[in-house]
């Protein structure tokens, strides 16, 4: 316990050091600017690592198709708003489409892998997502587009810095739904059921724990992350199936700082990315990194919270 305070004290001190190096000289509103920035892009890394997490204690499967699955379904979005659909209904598109995409490889194809190492249950999710992506850049040809939601109107000023709805809304989901879900896997029967199954399978199936359905329901919340994710990320970054697709390298970052395991830690790690990266763009020399900014993160996560114990992932001790 106390080197675990000892931990986050040294995270704390860490990350004003590294904020205050890079915006050093900087006016306050720039590095305001890029903080909040960094905040909303960190919790889209934060929410993509949530998922991941909580598909793999219940399976096993790192899934690198959760991207493809949210790129998906805010393209769907867009094109049904371009055919003047009501806005609610092409958000609440997005999200169901993501979801169907992932509950289809969770029941048609992943029960086939089930036995199988988990480097070729990951592989089989990155085929995956190569194949959803070649489907989506088939139907929406390369060409710019953008997708916005009515909170992008709504903000607060703070000392010149706007700070739209939309940032909060993301930033405050991904507290909720970490706090959400550590309550779902800790105190309710399918949570019990999701570790138990995460821990050992065969004995979860001895003692009668419905796998399938375990499984389904894990896919399930992961489709639906995946869509949420997908959208909020279409809107305040970028909307591009390819850009989307591969979101979920960082969120695997996130999810690794974690070990696969604790959500509070992939919470603070992707929240801790999306700064940093932001950040660095102030810096002309090390802007050039932000894109590998993420598993360095990770893996200085690694190296100290493993100093001197076997590297293991998934809590698996």
């Amino acid at each position: 316990m106390k080197t675990k305070y000892i931990n986050w004290l040294i995270y704390a001190v860490l990350m004003v050091v590294v904020v205050t190096w890079l915006g050093w000289g900087k006016p306050n509103k720039i590095i305001g600017m890029f903080f909040v920035s960094g905040l909303a892009v960190g919790s889209l890394y934060a929410l993509g690592g949530i998922g991941l997490v909580v598909l793999f204690r219940a399976t096993g499967v790192l899934n690198f198709a959760n991207g493809a699955a949210g790129a998906a379904g805010v393209m769907t979005a867009w094109q049904l708003g371009q055919w003047g659909v009501w806005a609610p209904l092409t958000w609440a598109a997005c999200i169901l489409v993501a979801l169907l995409i992932s509950l289809f490889y969770g029941r048609m194809v992943a029960p086939l892998l089930a036995w199988r190492e988990p480097v070729v249950k990951a592989v089989a999710t990155l085929g995956f997502a190569l194949i959803i992506l070649g489907l989506v850049s088939f139907l929406w040809v390369d060409d710019p587009r953008s997708i916005s939601l009515p909170t992008d109107k709504i903000g607060i000023k703070h000392l010149g810095l706007r700070v739209t709805a939309t940032w909060m809304i993301v930033f405050l989901s991904t507290i909720g739904l970490v706090i959400a879900i550590y309550l779902f896997l800790g105190q309710t029967k399918i949570g019990l059921n999701m570790r138990s199954l995460a821990n050992d399978r065969d004995l979860s199936a001895l003692i009668g724990i419905p796998i399938l359905k375990v499984e389904t329901i894990a896919w399930g919340l992961s489709g639906l992350i995946a869509g949420f994710t997908g959208l909020m990320f279409g809107d305040l970054i970028r909307l591009e199936p390819t850009v989307i697709t591969f979101m979920v390298i960082p969120s695997i970052a996130a999810a690794i700082c974690g070990r696969l395991d604790n959500l509070m830690v992939v919470l603070v790690g992707g929240l801790s990315m999306g700064v940093i990266e932001s950040l660095l763009t102030l810096s002309p020399v090390l802007k050039g990194a932000r894109p590998i900014a993420p598993f360095v993160i990770a893996s200085l996560v690694l190296l100290w919270s493993q100093r001197g114990t076997q590297l293991t992932f998934g809590g698996r001790d």
